[in-house]
């Protein structure tokens, strides 16, 4: 009985010489990987369970999540992986490379017939190489880091059989949604799928990339090509040997077996939310977008750009529109300098990031905001996963000629002006004036004392950059002095109506609001300091926050817990535990007028 490509592949690494759907067994797995994403955690397990690394010439890590190294955590969780491998000598491949998954094939990493694994969940788009690659989690690639094998149950496996040819100029990212059009996201789901048949024969290597890196949305464990003679050739320029491939025995037994005319395949669109959701390009054609992006471990390729470039040239993005352009990898992007692509690219009004994952793993640019309508090459729409607004996914000549457009369209069917927003113009009227009656804030407050003996405690300290994004003032107050070392759990422990306490210079540094506003979220009723910094005091007087300097605190010898009492008329700052006074600044008139009004407005 004939054995298909995966079982083949996971027999070869195991002990066994036929193995069967359902089976569970053991297999040894060439090449172990953790990202940037999970990569830490992998390094607590190994470090709590004092486990060393079976074979460190198999053991990489890539960044490619976070590029930029642009998040705290990420950066945190990057430098605790490069620690960890100068210490076992491990290759890192970091944020100056690009996508992990990409770089294996590319640096001939893995080949045709081989076993990975990575903490990357479209590992399995090395079945493009006719590879078995997995996406796990970080305690499972910490046990094969240490054992170098792991068990696995045998999959079903199915044949997808594409007789005929494409469509002229139909994209590989058209393939893919065609397929997850028909079969869904769970049809195939935890199966083997081999694609085969005479339309695929020419496949090439970047565009077999962007049909097998979809396995994930399609259900399937993964989506395996047989290697035609072009793909054997680039892998063993890159392995540096001859390669003998796996191919399915032709009585390989298939739980089931499709056979599809390819050339019933358009050019397709997924609608924003799921990845399975897709639809030919025409029924959405005309949507406005308000961005477009071309990356990611599914079409991030040279094949991809150059397909970008031709369709840009002598063109520009439709004002109003940002195209964002993400290449895989770090050589890519270097191809792309070479052969011009970038000048194309810019010329056209596009922006160019370093390689890397981009806004499929929000870590880079491709991101976007509550009702904006982006068209992206990605791999996944899920709500929530490119950012909190409308996601379609499309192939790059589709995303290219809707950044021109201004809407979604077609290579063919580009205007000569491109559509724009156009704001309505509103009358405006002359709102007669009206007296508004606040109640009177008082002028005198006691609270309980929060004592910071600290000079220069600045607003990062205060509000660490991280959380700038928050806008949502409920919200900003759980972030208080988390970045201000004794003091992390402020945020739990403060009630409203206390007031803070500290030295010199309260609020060096940035202008950014929210280091006035978590304390206005928290309740906290006043500040007292011996000075303040320039900006912040400006933002605090302006926010209605109250704020005194008192350049003799120690004078009121103050301990935690101490009840003061505050009179912003007079400047007077009374220890209700000894009745020790100080003299502090008394409220300007300005300062009392926007404090009784409440703010600025």
């Amino acid at each position: 009985m004939g054995q298909t490509m995966i079982e083949k592949i996971l027999a070869m690494h195991s002990d066994r010489k036929i193995v069967h759907p359902g089976e569970v067994i053991n297999v040894r797995i060439d090449t172990r990987v953790a990202r940037d994403f999970g990569g830490a955690n992998v390094v607590k397990h190994l470090r709590d369970k004092s486990l060393g690394i079976n074979d460190s010439s198999r053991t990489f890590f890539t960044f490619d999540c976070n590029p930029t190294g642009s998040d705290q955590k990420y950066a945190e969780n990057q430098h605790i992986c490069r620690i960890f491998a100068r210490e076992h000598g491990i290759k890192v491949f970091d944020i100056n490379r690009g996508i992990g998954t990409h770089i294996l094939i590319d640096e001939g990493l893995v080949f045709p017939g081989a076993t990975a694994v990575s903490t990357d969940s479209h590992a399995n788009l090395l079945g493009a190489i006719g590879a078995f690659g997995q996406g796990m989690g970080d305690l499972d690639i910490a046990a094969i880091w240490n054992s170098g094998k792991t068990w696995f149950r045998i999959p079903d496996s199915v044949k997808i059989i594409l007789n005929g040819a494409f469509q002229p100029g139909l994209n590989a990212k058209d393939i893919i949604l065609n397929l997850l059009a028909r079969f869904g996201a769970n049809r195939l789901l935890g199966c083997s799928v081999e694609i085969t048949g005479e339309a695929v024969l020419k496949l090439s290597v970047d565009e077999r990339i962007t049909i097998a890196s979809m396995a994930t949305e399609m259900g399937a464990l993964t989506i395996l090509f047989e290697p035609n003679l072009d793909v054997i050739r680039y892998c063993e320029s890159r392995v540096c040997q001859k390669i003998d491939p796996v191919v399915p025995d032709r009585d390989a037994i298939y739980s089931e077996i499709f056979e599809i005319q390819a050339s019933e395949f358009i050019p397709m669109i997924s609608r924003p939310g799921k990845p399975h959701d897709a639809v030919a390009v025409n029924e959405v054609k005309g949507t406005k977008i308000d961005s477009a992006f071309i990356g990611s471990c599914t079409n991030g390729r040279l094949k991809d750009l150059r397909i970008t470039a031709e369709i840009l040239k002598n063109r520009k993005v439709a004002p109003g529109v940002i195209l964002k352009i993400v290449p895989s990898t770090d050589k890519i992007w270097n191809l792309c300098l070479e052969e011009g692509l970038f000048e194309i690219f810019k010329d056209a009004r596009a922006m160019v990031s370093n390689a890397g994952c981009a806004g499929c793993a929000a870590g880079q640019v491709g991101q976007n905001g509550p009702g904006e309508v982006t068209i992206s090459s990605g791999n996944r729409n899920f709500p929530g996963k490119q950012g909190k607004g409308d996601v379609y996914l499309a192939s790059p000549p589709v995303i290219a000629a809707s950044a021109i457009a201004g809407y979604i369209t077609t290579p063919d069917d580009i205007p000569d002006k491109p559509a724009v927003y156009i704001t309505p113009k509103k009358k405006i009227t002359k709102s007669s004036e009206k007296t508004i009656h606040v109640k009177e804030k008082p002028k005198v407050i006691k609270g309980k004392v929060w004592y910071i003996d600290q000079d220069n405690i600045d607003t990062d300290m205060i509000f660490h950059n991280q959380y700038l994004a928050v806008t949502n003032l409920e919200e900003m107050g759980k972030y208080t002095f988390s970045n201000l070392k004794g003091y992390e759990d402020f945020a739990k422990k403060a009630k409203t109506g206390d007031i803070i306490l500290a030295g010199r210079n309260f609020g060096a540094g940035s202008s950014r609001q929210q280091a006035v506003d978590c304390f206005r979220s928290l309740g906290i009723q006043c500040i007292i300091a011996e000075s303040f910094g320039a900006i912040y005091e400006r933002n605090a007087i302006n926010a209605a926050f109250p704020i005194l300097s008192g350049p003799t605190l120690k004078d009121l010898e103050i301990k935690q817990g101490d009840i003061l009492e505050v009179n912003f008329m007079s400047g007077d700052i009374i220890n209700m535990r000894n009745k020790k006074k100080i003299q502090g600044s008394a409220f300007s008139e300005v300062q009392m007028e926007i404090y009784q009004k409440g703010g600025l407005f």
